[in-house]
């Protein structure tokens, strides 16, 4: 079998390269303003729930407005036990209306609601670095196909949150595939566990898993400063 020329990979690789990179740079030149805010409210004493959400709507907003992708939610999401009055708490927002996530409503205990072990969170609270994580159907907010791009927020050194956004994987595959068929190959993108993302081969959907982290008669190229790579072969 033919094997796909390594410049067509190589362009593959930076199509999605330039489609992610801007948003992660966006979203981290908004971390230390954020981490500003919130430690000119923590010195005075604690800070509660309410006031976290005044204090990161207007991140939030600079998010929606200056990021150039389908950006479907956006906001803070709180270290255990930063608060006063709750032990976790999702500063977000997300829809074409913006409407202000309201998880207690849809939970038995607010209290009990621990994003610790999500992948979106601890991946940027023990690596010290932005992240991508999905695809993955998001529960707590969207119950869709997402990728939850994240970056940790840090006070005089100490973990405090994370700021983030989500892009409904219908939504980037509507921008990515026209791009990627384009190349006149397959191209596969996946994550670091070789979880499909979006595909333009009809063999595989969001959500499968290419087992062994490779295709037959594909190149594997990862995604410049990203952590997500794209397989790239002819037609099977």
């Amino acid at each position: 079998m033919t094997m796909t020329p390594p410049a067509t990979a190589d362009r593959a690789a930076s199509i999605i390269a330039d489609y992610f990179r801007p948003p992660i740079l966006a979203l981290e030149a908004l971390a230390e303003p954020v981490a500003d805010a919130i430690a000119d409210e923590l010195s005075p004493g604690s800070m509660s729930a309410n006031k976290l959400d005044a204090l990161v709507a207007p991140f939030a907003d600079q998010l929606f407005d200056t990021i150039n992708a389908p950006v479907y939610g956006a906001g803070f999401i709180a270290a255990l036990d930063l608060l006063s009055d709750s032990r976790s708490h999702l500063a977000w927002w997300q829809g074409a209306e913006r409407r202000k996530l309201i998880l207690a409503a849809q939970t038995v205990n607010k209290q009990r609601i621990d994003y610790s072990e999500l992948e979106w969170f601890r991946v940027p609270l023990f690596s010290g670095i932005s992240h991508v994580a999905g695809p993955y159907v998001d529960y707590l907010c969207s119950d869709e196909y997402t990728i939850t791009i994240s970056t940790p927020v840090r006070v005089d050194g100490a973990f405090v949150g994370v700021l983030a956004f989500d892009l409904l994987i219908d939504s980037v595959e509507r921008q990515l595939t026209p791009l990627l068929r384009d190349l006149g190959a397959h191209a596969t993108l996946v994550n670091g566990v070789s979880r499909v993302v979006v595909s333009t081969d009809a063999e595989w959907a969001t959500g499968d898993v290419v087992r062994g982290g490779t295709i037959e008669g594909h190149t594997r190229v990862s995604c410049d400063g990203i952590a997500l790579d794209v397989l790239v072969g002819n037609s099977r």
